[in-house]
């Protein structure tokens, strides 16, 4: 039997190696494996011992040759594949070991791979007859197959080729993906190849009689990849994209301790407090009913005390912080069997959105806040205090994460009414001052887009809110800011309108 090994990733490769020559295995091996085996003492060929070629182009040539590709695409079935071999003296490879250069990691011109995909994709074609092994993941099970069998079955042979073909795909469009960003001249290129790896099967999808599981994008990792489940079930769909939710819109915010409440990918409650313990307690009290099987986002450790105010308050379905004490955890894990807790690494920002519509996509951008707090103009003739710029970012950040039509309303770094999904700004508004209750005498309230008429401004001001932050650019701007002068509300135009659907 007869290998072609070539890799850039050496893990695990010396073991099954070793592996390969106690079963007799002649081997043949290219430019840097080649003196990995020989620094260890591995008998065996170099490609140009094989070729009679020596390597050029700084190795960008070196397996380009009748000899390795007529080696591995030989069909040993045609009579005439096996003259052509013996013509040319051709010994026919059963194993071919490859991994690629690191393109995933530092796209570039020297890392795209040439000869890598080209033995890869002749081998996987040919798997009728050459087994292709591309994951160091697949040696032990290989070897295993080999003692047992004495050669890699047909079935084996046809998962790696598979494997192998799903490696090539992605590694191109990843190739495809980097030169057409490119093109400075577009935001969104002309053409996106789209390839996922799957990272993990979920318990089920959106509801129960569906099916869910989280993809990546070959070679990129998600702070999910780092996400760890320390205690209770395993996530649903639903779980994850709540989760994601609560812990990008915290990270929003840097500085205080903070502690942010999701609901359907909707925010019910948030605080900002000098202790984190102040923080949960006050943003639960927000809307401490709709916070029920919420998830509960905190920016600071979890110690014994945080655990024990958690146990005190209505049941989350996921707690998600960068980490926890032990015997916090403990105490948590033996209480709320069935919460999840999640220790997560910061969330890292991706840069487009997509979403299916039919067989089709959208995609766009991903939304984030180009106009600064600083470059606000308060269009009224009232003024905000200092006091209250803090609670316009916090109620300005919180609207764009809330699902359209959204009004907020934030007094004292806490969100005490938010009113989410509505046809109606005005209903918005309404169910937003109906949640803030006493509290919104003196509050901060923000709307995710202009008001078209004066009646949704006129149903905040008129319950007692005294600052209200939009974007502007309606036909009627001039009414809505004679609306708000007649009430003696501070009104600020962004200039920046964040839907959110």
């Amino acid at each position: 039997m007869r290998a072609l090994i070539s890799v850039y990733e050496k893990e695990g490769l010396i073991d099954f190696v070793k592996g390969l020559l106690d079963l007799g295995f002649d081997l043949v091996a290219s430019g840097g494996t080649s003196v990995l085996l020989r620094e260890n003492g591995m008998a065996h060929s170099s490609v140009e011992e094989v070729t009679g070629a020596a390597e050029m182009l700084d190795g960008r040539v070196k397996t380009l040759h009748p000899s390795v590709h007529g080696a591995i695409l030989a069909d040993l079935d045609k009579e005439s594949h096996r003259q052509d071999l013996a013509k040319r003296s051709i010994v026919p490879f059963d194993l071919v070991v490859c991994n690629l250069y690191p393109f995933f990691e530092r796209p570039g011109i020297e890392t795209i791979d040439v000869g890598g995909p080209t033995m890869i994709r002749a081998a996987a074609k040919n798997h009728a007859h050459v087994a292709v092994v591309v994951d160091p993941a697949d040696y032990s099970e290989i070897l295993s197959e080999l003692k047992a069998l004495g050669s890699v079955s047909a079935d084996t042979r046809r998962s790696l080729a598979l494997k192998a073909f799903e490696l090539t795909a992605r590694y191109d469009a990843a190739i495809s993906n980097w030169l057409a960003g490119g093109d400075s001249s577009e935001k969104l290129p002309k053409r996106i190849t789209l390839t996922l790896e799957r990272a993990a099967i979920l318990r089920y999808g959106e509801n129960p009689h569906q099916v869910g599981a989280r993809y990546r994008q070959p070679g990129v990792r998600s702070w999910w990849d780092d996400a760890r489940l320390l205690s209770g079930m395993e996530l649903s769909y639903l779980n994850i994209f709540d989760t994601d939710a609560a812990w990008r819109f915290l990270h929003e915010f840097e500085g205080e301790p903070a502690v942010a409440i999701i609901k359907h990918a909707n925010p019910c409650g948030f605080a900002m407090r000098s202790a984190i313990e102040d923080a949960y307690k006050t943003a639960f009290e927000g809307d401490p009913i709709s916070a029920f099987g919420g998830i509960v986002a905190i920016n600071r450790n979890v110690d014994v005390s945080l655990a024990g105010m958690i146990l005190s308050k209505p049941k989350a379905d996921v707690i998600i912080a960068p980490s926890y004490d032990d015997e916090a955890l403990q105490l948590m894990a033996t209480k709320r069997k069935n919460t999840r807790l999640i220790a997560a690494p910061v969330p890292e920002r991706s840069s487009i959105e997509v979403r299916t519509i039919g067989s089709g996509f959208l995609i766009q951008d991903r939304d984030t806040f180009r106009v600064a707090l600083g470059d606000f103009k308060v269009v009224s003739k009232a003024q905000l205090s200092d006091d209250q710029v803090l609670d316009v970012d916090i109620a300005w950040k919180l609207c764009a994460r809330t699902s359209s039509n959204a009004i907020v309303i934030v007094k004292d770094k806490m969100a005490i009414g938010i009113g989410a999904g509505q046809q109606n700004r005005v209903d918005s508004a309404r169910i937003a001052v109906e949640k803030a209750g006493d509290k919104v005498v003196g509050s901060v309230a923000a709307s995710d887009a202009f008001f078209p008429f004066r009646d949704g401004l006129d149903a905040l001001a008129n319950a007692g809110v005294s600052v209200i932050v939009s974007p502007g650019g309606s036909i009627r701007d001039q009414e809505i800011i004679d609306a708000a002068d007649e009430a003696g509300v501070a009104l600020i135009f962004t200039g920046e309108r964040h839907f959110r659907h």
